[in-house]
């Protein structure tokens, strides 16, 4: 009975070390929550912004090549944004899910998928099932810069602009990333970057949406303005999805690290419950001793006399 005692006492000490680093953790990643979460509000505007402008210049121009869809669309390149490291729950798991899903949907319309891939994990995860990777990227999940998502975006605008037939160019671009709602729920998702897609919307509607629109004056044109943005459209895009990916990622990992946290503390009660029953057990079996040695010498002494 006592080695059953070490046992649970030996465990107890385990569980609450664990409890200790996972409490640390999430005490780390609530703070770069809040650092991931004011970088992203400071991109807002400017992404929301230059949203606004080249969907403006998309109503000017209707034949610009990044507008226009390819008749029979063969290859489409996908940017899976993971993680670098672990212990962030579901975050990487969601984000391939989400991939294979899209992966899926575009092979059963006859397109060939080109997969690039930010974050050691989504890499990992490719590497193993020996699937082919055309780029990837790491170290830059946590804490991505423009300059990472401009490398990105020039990488992709080269694939797009060549020539599918002839030069293993790309007729679309998608990114799969997670999108923060808040610190409790994240999801991921996937959207299409390039060819940009125009919805017809009746101007009442757009400004009930999105407020009044602004009136815009090109020079030297509307297509050269085009020209000049669509780039610094698609690597903002990924700037923010970047973003808001790592802030997913610390608000995931804060989540995953309080419910281990929570259930090390309540496996610590069990285990205390269980060592003050075997505690209870062994003295009930000493006094248990003690009385029989008790009754035995009494019974012998009676016969002796």
């Amino acid at each position: 009975m006592g080695a059953q005692l070490r046992v649970y006492r030996r465990r107890i000490r385990s569980t609450k070390s664990m409890a200790k680093i996972t409490r640390a953790m999430e005490l780390i990643a609530t703070t770069r929550i809040t650092k991931a979460q004011r970088v992203m509000q400071a991109a807002e505007p400017y992404a929301r912004e230059i949203t606004r402008a080249v969907s403006a210049l998309a109503q000017r121009v209707k034949d610009h090549p990044l507008l226009v869809e390819a008749e029979n669309p063969t290859r489409a390149a996908v940017l899976v944004i993971s993680s670098d490291k672990g212990l962030a729950g579901p975050f990487t798991a969601n984000a391939i899910k989400e991939s294979e899903r899209l992966n899926t949907l575009l092979r059963n319309q006859g397109k060939e998928v080109v997969q690039y891939v930010v974050g050691r994990k989504g890499i990992t995860f490719n590497e193993f099932r020996q699937r082919p990777m055309e780029q990837t990227w790491e170290g830059i999940t946590e804490r991505p810069t423009y300059l990472d998502a401009k490398e990105i975006a020039d990488t992709l605008m080269e694939r797009f602009i060549q020539d599918t037939e002839t030069e293993g160019g790309v007729d679309e671009i998608h990114i799969v990333t997670t999108k923060f709602v808040s610190m409790l729920t994240q999801h991921a998702a996937s959207h299409r970057v390039l060819p940009l897609e125009v919805e017809e919307v009746e101007p009442k509607v757009l400004e009930a949406e999105q407020g009044a629109q602004p009136l815009y004056e090109f020079e030297p044109s509307a297509e050269e303005a085009l020209d000049q943005l669509l780039p610094q459209y698609v690597a903002n895009r990924i700037y923010f999805s970047l973003l808001e990916s790592a802030a997913s990622q610390q608000a995931s990992r804060r989540n995953a690290m309080k419910a281990a946290t929570d259930n090390a503390e309540e496996l610590v009660q069990t285990l205390t419950r269980q060592a003050n029953q075997a505690r209870q057990a062994e003295i009930t079996n000493e006094i248990s001793e003690i009385v029989g040695g008790a009754d035995a010498l009494a019974g012998a002494s009676a016969g002796s006399e």
